[in-house]
């Protein structure tokens, strides 16, 4: 590993789980597509992914249980459990579906993404490249590929997968929202920045999208206009507790730099 990519290790453990309290506001479970939005290909809400999927854990369960060597049920439940916070369950119904479909693109798709929530990183990073071909690239999945090559600290890696999702889907808000942040997390605070309000200029209802902006303004000194973007459009008590995270936020990272 490189000198920058150790350096950026650092950061990257201090900023990436922070930033999910702040992009989430209170939510019980988090994982790596709660603070990147790198892993899912759905545009609903964030509360609502967690909504939809509660009410029918039962019924999916029975389901998987019927029929587990089913491609299609195995990814419903694995997808369910993931975004209920049962990782390591979710991994293994995963896995076994895989085992059973090693070709199924869809299938390893899941099982990688599966492994990063449950922060087996290097593994992830390992199957999500089996899910898609240079022929037939998926934007989701390289921008998936660039999000754990940061929780690697291979910031610069991360950035040439971003590069090559946005040759496929130009200022596509997610995969700038990730980009922004491997440059936040190289320390590269203005590159951060411009790259951020690209992001937000196309999306700026993305609770993601407005917390990686947030944090770049703060880290920045521009607390009030970080502020000023985590409240907008939300109830005032919402604002509050996402400012609260931001301030908090930004204060451990000031004493981070005072320790060093």
């Amino acid at each position: 590993m490189s000198k920058r990519s150790s350096l950026a290790s650092s950061p990257a453990r201090f900023l990436l789980p922070a930033l999910a309290a702040l992009a989430l506001g209170g939510c019980q479970t988090t994982s790596l597509e709660d603070v990147t939005g790198a892993l899912g290909v759905s545009s609903k809400p964030e509360t609502a992914a967690t909504a939809d999927v509660r009410p029918d854990m039962d019924g999916l369960r029975e389901r998987y249980r019927a029929k587990p060597s089913d491609p299609n049920i195995a990814l419903d439940y694995g997808k369910a459990l993931r975004e209920t916070g049962q990782r390591a369950q979710a991994v293994a119904v995963m896995e076994q579906a895989v085992l059973l479909h090693p070709s199924n693109k869809a299938l390893l798709a899941g099982y990688g993404r599966a492994l990063a929530d449950n922060g087996n990183f290097q593994q992830a990073f390992d199957v999500l490249s089996r899910a898609h071909t240079p022929e037939d690239p998926d934007w989701h999945i390289l921008s998936a590929q660039g999000a754990v090559l940061d929780q690697l600290g291979r910031n610069e890696e991360a950035q040439q997968y971003y590069a090559t999702a946005l040759k496929i889907v130009p200022d596509e808000p997610s995969v700038l929202s990730n980009l922004g942040l491997s440059y936040a997390l190289q320390n590269n605070l203005p590159r951060a920045e411009e790259t951020m309000r690209r992001a937000f200029a196309r999306d700026s209802a993305n609770p993601r999208v407005r917390a990686n902006l947030a944090l770049v303004l703060g880290l920045e000194g521009k607390q009030g206009e970080a502020e000023t973007v985590v409240r907008a459009d939300l109830p005032p008590d919402q604002a509050a507790a996402k400012v609260t995270a931001l301030r908090q936020l930004l204060s451990k990272k000031q004493q981070q730099r005072a320790e060093k």
